[in-house]
């Protein structure tokens, strides 16, 4: 046969009926061909639009895929339109509204085919009367689709391939149908698999899609599809998205290595997952939204995050069941956001979890019944009001903290074991409610249960062992206790009964030899009864009752410590500012008291300057002033740093945060060096998360609290800049400037006045040159550098002494310039 000629072996019932032609076009050939007939097609390159209306057979050489080029200059390269077989061709297009291999009716068998091209699409399938078998073949399309499905076509793709397409590898449209059996479709733009539109579906069976620019398969606007043992990888959006009452279901399928969701759904869409994996994603494994939205995940695996992201995202109202399933090695394992959105876990295991396992907020909702969490920062968080559900028969274990409850949320816990926590098993704070039926904790480095801030929680056969800090520790009236033990060796509680009457052997007492290792103390004296559901009294540390009921002194009036803030040396412009700020307070105190309005004070300040210039001293003074004045309850300070109020994982902080400031109640929280909450290179540090939940107390509670944050000028400057809320809190800034050498000098006679010393001949006038020639640098501590200063002195001053047999009183008291130490 020449080159480029196409010979034409007509069938016949018989062998001695069959004959053979050779034709110089494939459109000749075409022309005198019938059912049967067989077109055998020499290599070469046609420039024909073919069009097949029988169910011929046509081939090129075999073995030799390539050599025979369809390739007209526009137009559809090849139609077909019956039931035809199609082998070893290489088509092309150039049509950039029209495929290179259309397939309108029929079911073609189309073998080894490659079609490279440059159009609309490689292969199309459209009509419901279209049916391909489709084997073999190969689709690249940098300037379109690769396989286009559309106007109710289908058929089966099998162990073909798209290696490249301008738009999606794979679309599915207007009621198509396609099945695809172990094909590979990669290095498409837009979508490796885009299924769209009501009636549409598609079913595939061990296909890998992969290297996509944009989503690796998209199903939406009420499409169907199955995909079962498939794998998506690589793409450079999200791995499957589902869109407008979408259904989709995964079995055995892997999705890993997606730098966006692995998986999103949206709009009502319906997922189901079976023996799937997700794994090294950027974002969310599971990012599920909307109402009626939903995921339901039997035996599979959610892990290796390589984001910052939830691994499970659910909000807005939608629902995600998780049934025998794999959560680990994620950020955070489950985040439920929401009124309406909820979460039911079943048989399933949550681990190595950087941050939280289980966090729901927002009114949402979680359920989860037999499942273990271990290796987390939190086990479960309820966040706020709204938010709850159940725990039941859970395990939580090497957890920093087992169960926090906040803000109003009210979950139920049933027959739950908190093991080897490192804070506390179960923690509840800010109006967190929840009721906590025969659950466990053991082996705790904190307390077992730890309830805060009068919550109204309830605890029922509850019990703890080995919790290093106590069982139970109840800071504010609010808990119900009823029949929970410990292993503590705390006192023992005895029970009251349901009228309140004293303490006695009523019912619902522990049984004998257990402890209740509940620490609480009542306002008289005598045990407190917590067998029976009665309301535990708060403790009152003995630092916080009052003076007259423990002998100590009674708190000085503001005349009085103003006095000692005088006394200081130095500090002559902030003694000015406290006077200014001392007598705003009190007039306006006395102008309410005339039934008059008060100008409205500002009573938390910054305090920026130097080391040792006495900051702290001065906001010592100050809660003191204030308590004098009626505006604080006690006027204790307590003081704080970075290391004591952030932690190591994200909630943590806000506890700690929320520790601090409920020590603070009443009193002066300050917080030294406040600008290291907010490094300038702070990435995910969770100081910021202080600064916020600081903010959000200060608002909260700003007449329980004064807040003075200190650090050095230019730090601070910038640490007011770092939460929108901070220096709207803090308007008022007093500037601890440097002490002189008269002041260094002054100190030091205060403290040798103290201690019993006498400055010697000439010993002032060495100490005044001395501070003036001492570097001023960064180290400089200012008042803490003249202590030091007096300190070295005391100590060469013993140390000349100690030579003497028989030193008199002056040479036990008079220091000398030889005893300053050297610069």
């Amino acid at each position: 046969m020449a080159q480029g000629t196409v010979q034409v072996t007509h069938g016949g019932s018989s062998r001695w009926r069959r004959r053979s032609g050779d034709y110089p076009t494939l459109t000749a050939a075409l022309a005198v061909a019938g059912d049967g007939d067989v077109l055998s097609i020499a290599p070469g390159t046609y420039r024909e639009n073919l069009v097949l209306h029988h169910a011929v057979t046509l081939r090129g050489p075999e073995g030799s895929l390539g050599s025979v080029r369809i390739a007209p200059l526009d137009g559809v390269a090849l139609t077909v339109r019956a039931s035809a077989v199609i082998q070893d061709l290489h088509l092309e297009g150039q049509d950039p509204t029209a495929p290179a291999l259309l397939v309108e009716d029929g079911s073609p068998e189309l073998t080894d085919l490659r079609v490279s091209t440059r159009s609309a699409a490689g292969i199309e399938v459209r009509g419901s009367g279209a049916r391909p078998l489709v084997r073999r073949c190969t689709v690249e399309n940098p300037a379109g689709i690769g396989i286009a499905v559309l106007d109710g076509g289908g058929g089966v793709f099998a162990d073909c391939e798209v290696v490249a397409a301008g738009q999606a590898g794979v679309s599915v449209r207007g009621g198509g149908r396609p099945r695809l059996e172990r094909c590979r479709i990669h290095h498409a733009t837009g979508a490796g698999i885009a299924v769209t539109g009501d009636g549409s579906g598609l079913e595939a069976l061990g296909c890998e899609v992969y290297e996509i620019k944009g989503a690796g398969v998209q199903i939406a606007a009420r499409a169907t599809a199955v995909l079962t043992d498939c794998a998506v990888h690589r793409t450079s959006a999200d791995g499957v998205t589902l869109d407008t009452d979408a259904v989709l279901t995964l079995a055995g399928c892997d999705i890993h290595d997606i730098p966006e969701n692995a998986v999103d759904l949206r709009s009502r869409s319906v997922l189901t997952l079976s023996r799937t994996s997700v794994r090294r994603f950027g974002r969310n494994g599971l990012s599920v939204w909307d109402p009626g939205t939903r995921v339901v995940a039997d035996s599979c695996e959610i892990h290796d995050s390589t984001g910052d992201y939830p691994a499970v995202w659910i909000s807005d109202g939608a629902g995600v069941s998780l049934d025998s399933c794999r959560v680990h090695d994620v950020p955070d394992a489950l985040f439920v956001l929401d009124r309406g959105s909820r979460v039911d876990v079943v048989d399933s295991d949550i681990s190595q979890v950087r941050n939280t396992a289980v966090s729901v907020s927002d009114g949402a909702t979680a359920q989860l019944d037999d499942c273990r969490i271990r290796e987390a920062a939190t086990g479960a968080w309820f966040r706020d009001h709204g938010s709850g559900g159940t725990l039941a028969n859970c395990t939580i274990d090497s957890v920093q903290t087992g169960v926090i409850v906040t803000k109003g949320a009210d979950p139920t816990l049933e027959r739950c074991t908190v093991a080897s926590p490192a804070e506390a098993g179960f923690y509840v704070s800010a109006g967190g409610r929840g009721t906590f039926t025969a659950c466990r904790v053991t082996g705790s480095a904190g307390f077992g249960f730890h309830v805060i801030d009068g919550c109204r929680t309830s605890l029922h056969r509850c019990h703890t062992e080995r919790c290093a800090r106590g069982g139970y520790e109840f800071a504010e009236d609010g808990p119900v206790a009823e029949d929970c033990t410990s292993d503590e060796s705390g006192p023992r509680l005895a029970a009251r009964s349901a009228s309140g009457a004293g303490a006695g052997s009523g019912a619902g007492v522990a049984a004998a030899g257990e402890r209740t290792g509940i620490r609480t103390v009542s306002a008289a004296p005598g045990p407190v009864a917590v067998g029976t559901a009665e309301r535990v009294p708060a403790q009152r540390p003995a630092d916080e009752t009052d003076s007259g009921s423990t002998g100590q002194p009674a708190a000085r009036g503001s005349v009085e410590v103003l006095g000692h803030l005088d006394a200081l040396v130095g500090l002559d412009s902030v003694k000015r500012e406290v006077r200014a700020l001392t007598d705003m307070i009190e007039v306006g105190r006395r102008r309410q008291l005339a039934g008059l309005k008060a100008a409205s004070v500002r009573r938390h300040l910054v305090f920026t300057g130097s080391p040792g210039t006495g900051k702290t001293t001065v906001a010592r003074l100050y809660g003191e002033i204030l308590a004098s004045l009626g505006v604080l309850e006690r006027g204790h300070l307590v003081e704080v740093s970075r290391v004591d109020l952030v932690g190591e994982h994200i909630g943590s902080t806000a506890i700690r945060t929320q520790e601090a400031f409920d020590r603070a109640r009443g009193g002066v929280l300050f917080i030294d060096e406040a600008y290291a909450l907010a490094p300038e290179d702070s990435g995910r540090d969770f100081g910021r998360e202080a600064i916020d939940t600081l903010v959000k107390l200060m608002e909260d509670h700003r007449e329980a609290v004064v807040v003075i944050v200190a650090g050095y000028t230019a730090e601070m400057d910038r640490f007011l800049t770092v939460n929108p809320g901070v220096a709207s809190r803090f308007s008022r800034t007093i500037t601890f400037g440097d002490y002189g050498p008269g002041e260094l000098l002054r100190i030091v006679e205060q403290q040798a006045e103290e201690h019993e010393y006498l400055l010697g001949e000439k010993t002032s006038d060495a100490l005044l040159t001395y501070f003036t020639d001492l570097p001023k640098g960064p180290a400089f501590g200012n008042g803490r550098t003249a202590r030091q200063t007096f300190e070295s002195m005391v100590e060469r001053h013993a140390g000349r002494v100690a030579q003497l047999s028989e030193p008199s009183k002056d040479d036990l008291t008079l220091l000398y310039p030889a005893d300053l130490p050297d610069l």
